[in-house]
C-alpha cells in the first residue's frame, strides 16, 4: 500500500514488495525465483484467452454495435414501466458479453444512450445510476478478462467460472430491470412516452441484434457444451468480430491498429501484474504467511458466513483505492487459505469476489465506472456515486442470494459435460 501510494505501478510494487520478503526470510536467489515465477505464470495456454478476449472487446468498441444494440433493444422495451432506461441494462449485458470490461461497457453504452435518453427528457439520476450499475456487468458476465486473472491467479478451471458466470449476470440484469419497473410505476409521470411500433417494425429493427448474440452464443455456448477451450473461443470470438466489423465497413487499417495496440498495452499491463503476483505469492510461501494464516484462521471457528461478511467489507473498503484486477491479484494469495479452510468452494467464491470488486467499481474515490461516467456526463463524482446507490444495494443483495442459494452460481458448472 505505501509503494502503491507513492505512485509505482501495480505490478512492479509486488515485484519489490516480494524481493524484500525474500531477502527477510531466505537465502534462496530473488532474480532466480522471479525468473522461473514469470516463466511459469506466463507460461499458460489458459492465460492465452486474455489478450484473445481484449482484443475482441477493442474490435467490437471501435464498431457501430452501441448503434445497433440501441436501435434493435428500443421497440422492445418502449413498453415496460421505465421505457428506455431499460437499453442501459440490456445494452450493457449485452455489450459485456462480447467486451468483459466494465470500463469499456461503460464508455460505448453511454456515449450511445445518454445523449439520446437526455434528448427525450429521461431523468438524470435513474439515467446516470442505472448506466453506473449497469457497466458493472462487463466484470462478471462472460468473457470476463478478471474471470480469466482469477483463474490463472488460483488455478481454477477458466470454462467453469465462465459458465459460473452466466446465471449471476442474469440475476442482476433482472434485479436491476426490476428496480427501473417498480421506480417507473411509481413516478410514471417523470418517463417521457414512447411511439408505438408494429410487431413487424420491431422484427425489422431486430435484426440488428443478431450478429452480435450469434457471436456470443458462439464463444460461449462452444465452451460450455465443451466443443472448446476458453482460449479456441476467444480465437474463434476474434475471428467473427472481425468479420463482423468488416461486414458493417468498420473495419479500417486505423481501427484495426488502434485495436491491437489497446489490447497489447492492456495485457502487458495485466501480466506485470501477474507476474508481480505470482512472485510474491512464493516468497510469502518462504516467509510461511499462507500457512500461519489459515492456522489462524482455524483458531477463531469463523463461520463460513461470517468470514464472507468480513471479506465484502474488506474488498469495498479495498475497492474504494484500487482497480479490480489489482484487488485480484493483491489478495488471492492471502484470501485462498482463508476460503479453503472454511470449506468454500473456489468457483463460488470467484463469483463472489467478481460481484463485490464490481460495487467496488462504483464507490468513490477510485470507481473507475465513476470516472467514465464523469467525462460523459460532467456530473460530480460523489453526485454520481449517490446515483448508483441503489444498484450497490442492489449487487449486495444479489451477494445474499448466492450465498443463500449457491446453486445460482454452481449449477451451470456441475452440469458440464452432463
Amino acid at each position: 500500500m505505501a509503494l502503491l501510494a507513492v505512485g509505482l505501478w501495480v505490478g512492479l510494487a509486488l515485484i519489490v514488495v516480494g524481493f524484500i520478503t525474500l531477502f527477510i526470510f531466505s537465502d534462496t536467489s530473488a532474480t532466480i525465483v522471479l525468473a522461473t515465477t514469470a516463466w511459469g505464470t506466463l507460461n499458460s495456454w489458459s492465460l492465452a484467452a486474455l489478450p484473445l478476449f481484449i482484443w475482441m472487446g477493442e474490435i467490437l468498441f471501435r464498431s457501430r454495435l452501441s448503434t445497433a444494440l440501441f436501435s434493435g433493444l428500443t421497440p422492445w422495451l418502449a413498453y415496460l414501466p421505465g421505457r428506455l432506461l431499460h437499453v442501459n441494462i440490456f445494452g450493457s449485458a449485452i455489450f459485456a458479453a462480447v467486451s468483459g470490461s466494465s470500463a469499456a461497457t461503460a464508455a460505448t453504452i453511454g456515449k450511445m444512450a445518454m445523449p439520446e435518453l437526455r434528448r427525450r427528457g429521461y431523468p438524470e439520476k435513474l439515467m446516470v445510476g442505472s448506466l453506473a450499475g449497469s457497466a458493472t456487468l462487463g466484470l462478471l458476465i462472460p468473457p470476463s478478462i478478471i474471470l480469466i486473472v482469477y483463474g490463472v491467479a488460483t488455478d481454477q478451471s477458466i470454462a467453469r467460472l465462465f459458465v459460473a458466470g452466466i446465471l449471476p449476470g442474469l440475476l442482476l440484469v433482472c434485479l436491476f430491470s426490476g428496480f427501473v419497473i417498480a421506480w417507473g410505476l411509481l413516478n410514471a409521470d417523470a418517463i417521457p412516452k414512447e411511439e408505438k411500433t408494429s410487431l413487424r417494425e420491431k422484427l425489422l429493427k431486430s435484426k440488428d441484434l443478431l450478429p452480435v448474440i450469434g457471436l456470443i452464443v458462439g464463444v460461449i455456448g462452444s465452451v460450455y457444451a465443451g466443443l472448446a477451450s476458453p482460449t479456441d473461443a476467444a480465437a474463434v470470438g476474434v475471428l467473427l468480430a472481425l468479420l463482423l466489423t468488416y461486414i458493417q465497413g468498420d473495419l479500417k487499417l486505423t481501427s484495426f491498429k488502434e485495436g491491437l495496440l489497446g489490447a497489447v498495452k492492456t495485457s502487458c499491463m495485466i501480466g506485470l501484474i501477474l507476474i508481480g503476483a505470482g512472485f510474491l505469492t512464493v516468497a510469502m510461501g518462504f516467509a510461511g504467511i499462507p500457512k500461519a494464516i489459515a492456522e489462524w484462521i482455524a483458531t477463531m471457528g469463523l463461520s463460513p458466513g461470517t468470514l464472507l461478511i468480513a471479506l465484502t467489507l474488506f474488498f469495498v473498503v479495498l475497492g474504494c483505492f484500487l482497480d479490480g484486477i489489482s484487488i485480484v491479484v493483491l489478495t488471492t494469495s492471502i484470501i485462498m487459505p482463508m476460503v479453503l479452510q472454511a470449506g468454500i468452494d473456489p468457483i463460488w467464491f470467484g463469483i463472489y469476489l467478481v460481484l463485490v470488486v464490481e460495487m467496488s467499481q462504483i464507490t468513490p474515490p477510485v470507481g473507475f465506472n465513476l470516472f467514465v461516467l464523469q467525462t460523459l456526463t460532467q456530473r460530480n463524482i460523489l453526485q454520481i456515486a449517490m446515483d448508483a446507490l441503489p444498484f450497490f444495494l442492489l449487487m449486495l443483495c444479489a451477494i445474499g442470494l448466492i450465498t443463500w442459494f449457491p446453486d445460482i452460481v454452481l449449477f451451470l458448472p456441475n452440469m458440464m459435460g452432463s
